[in-house]
């Protein structure tokens, strides 16, 4: 799922002719208006395919949770990883990003989705090891 994610990224900044190399921020790019709608659908299928992970792999809601958890941090750290293996791209972790499309437009150095999904990755993890205990 990362790589086909860090695909679409790619498809999309070659349609919008951007380059990797350029340090992408709020006011100077803005999603084309055209685009958006399709992009944004895009990206609520993504959640609802992490949401199905969790749903079929775990038992009760709190395991659920923590599969979610645990695969939408694994997501998106490969995602990172895959950009910068097929792109060299971000320069280093406090490069700009464009991170989600919906509701608005949200924009972070790479550092701050890494640390979160990493905290998504501990936290999913703690949960898991606390319900296989009971």
């Amino acid at each position: 799922m990362a790589v086909v994610e860090a695909m679409v990224v790619y498809y999309l900044r070659r349609l919008f002719a951007l380059q990797y190399a350029a340090v992408l921020a709020p006011g100077r790019f803005s999603f084309p208006h055209a685009y958006l709608r399709h992009e944004q659908i895009r990206e609520a299928a993504t959640i609802v395919m992490l949401l199905v992970i969790a749903y079929l792999a775990g038992r009760g809601l709190l395991q659920k949770l923590a599969y979610f958890l645990f695969a939408f941090g694994v997501w998106d750290i490969g995602y990172y990883v895959a950009l910068k293996i097929m792109l060299d791209w971000p320069a280093s972790l406090g490069t700009r990003d464009l991170l989600f499309l919906t509701p608005r437009q949200w924009w972070a150095p790479v550092w701050e989705p890494l640390l979160a999904s990493t905290a998504f990755i501990v936290v999913a993890s703690l949960l898991l090891l606390s319900a296989r205990r009971r």
